[in-house]
């Protein structure tokens, strides 16, 4: 045995070794691929922590996570990336920074904030693959319809207790999630929502029990159909890897494609717009959407729904809103003078003649980098707003 002392000898084939020369004993891998992908995780919590640890190991390069919430202390039994000292702080800002530690050439991008409301369908059409970790069914339902019109895959995985589920879904190849869902989900969807468009805030405090031993199992799935995706390997697409953790069961489930599926809209093409969202008004886009349709009958349909206004059907107190559907509460839609719950007025597009029609899209409530849909009878045509780009995803490369 050699003696402590004794010099190390190093051999050649260990000072050729990179960061990620292993991997590259796999046949198939090309970590260039890697190195020049764009993902986009949506939420922060235990499944996207142990999603951020597998894309920053495997050398990712590039990453937008989105996330509304702050860190809480029951999160840190579950999450990877989070210290006792990031309490109160912003899970996406902290999700970002332990990334960027884990491997610091990967560009990650935080955004604090919602997917349904403030998430452009730009950033959608930058991912080459959307990875979700959520815990409801109406944000993986936004996820789904936006994935498919932008024509990009997105990898959800859902865990409860021990046991836990991820399913690959690719644009214009049914079934979709929303296929997936049936009675008792849609059951639920009804209840996270009023039928006046505004947030139930009871129903946003959910709490759903997770052990961080499940969420790496599902991640871990998730990131690996996303790596062999990538490379152009065969994945699970339309099916779903369920993961049983009493007995440790795992087996594929295959969907079945809904012919009446809301979700299967897939945009072809875009047509950019050369300002940017807070200084285009939406009788701008209207009037350009008129001149390439050569029509004079066009309708501009928004991305989501926004609330215009508020009105008390009781003392007639209103007042203009111009925010995304589902960001204003129901407390926050009762009447300040008598608590009547007010009425709500939606609107979903422009035809022309609206009073708002001056406002910017920024003051109608709608996120920069989105798109537009217009139609006339004959053609339509969908206008992002890439102006946007630079300021959305700074931080990260332009291509």
């Amino acid at each position: 045995m050699a003696k402590a002392d004794t010099p190390v000898s190093i051999s050649n084939a260990d000072l050729s070794e990179d960061r990620f020369s292993r991997f590259g004993l796999i046949d198939w891998w090309d970590q260039s691929k890697l190195r020049s992908a764009k993902i986009l995780v949506v939420g922060a919590g235990a499944i996207g922590n142990e999603i951020l640890k597998n894309l920053a190991l495997l050398g990712i390069g590039h990453v937008i996570v989105i996330d509304l919430d702050s860190i809480e202390v029951s999160n840190l039994s579950r999450s990877v990336l989070f210290r006792p000292s990031d309490v109160g702080r912003q899970k996406a800002d902290v999700a970002a920074e332990r990334t960027r530690d884990l491997y610091p050439e990967c560009k990650v991008k935080a955004i604090s904030g919602n997917v349904m409301h403030d998430l452009g369908l730009g950033v959608f059409g930058w991912a080459d693959v959307i990875l979700g970790a959520l815990d409801n069914r109406e944000a993986r339902l936004w996820i789904n319809r936006a994935a498919w019109k932008m024509n990009r895959p997105w990898i959800d995985g859902a865990i409860e207790g021990i046991n836990g589920v991820a399913r690959v879904f690719l644009p214009g190849k049914p079934p979709c999630y929303e296929c997936t869902l049936g009675e008792v989900d849609w059951k639920i969807l009804d209840r996270r929502m009023s039928c006046k468009l505004l947030t139930r805030e009871e129903m946003e405090g959910g709490k759903t029990p997770t052990t961080p031993t499940t969420s790496s199992v599902i991640a871990g799935i998730q990131v690996q159909e996303a790596v062999k995706f990538l490379h152009g390997l065969p994945v699970l697409a339309g099916k779903g890897f369920v993961f049983e953790g009493m007995n440790h069961t795992s087996y594929v489930v295959e969907y079945t494609p809904h012919d009446e599926c809301m979700s299967h809209e897939v945009y072809d093409h875009t047509t950019s717009w050369p300002k940017p969202s807070n200084k285009t008004t939406i009788a701008e886009l209207h009037a350009f959407a008129q001149k390439e349709l050569a029509a004079a009958d066009v309708s501009l349909d928004f991305s989501r729904d926004v609330i215009q206004s508020l009105k008390c059907p009781k003392c007639g107190l209103s007042r203009d809103v111009y925010a995304c559907a589902g960001t204003v509460t129901v407390d926050q839609g009762k009447c300040s003078v008598d608590g009547e719950a007010m009425e709500v007025a939606a609107i979903h597009g422009f035809g022309g003649n609206e009073p708002y029609g001056n406002r910017t899209v920024t003051d109608m409530g709608l996120p920069p980098y989105d798109v537009f849909v217009a139609r006339s009878r004959e053609r339509e045509m969908r206008i992002l707003m890439d102006a946007d780009r630079a300021t959305v995803l700074a931080g990260l490369d332009s291509n």
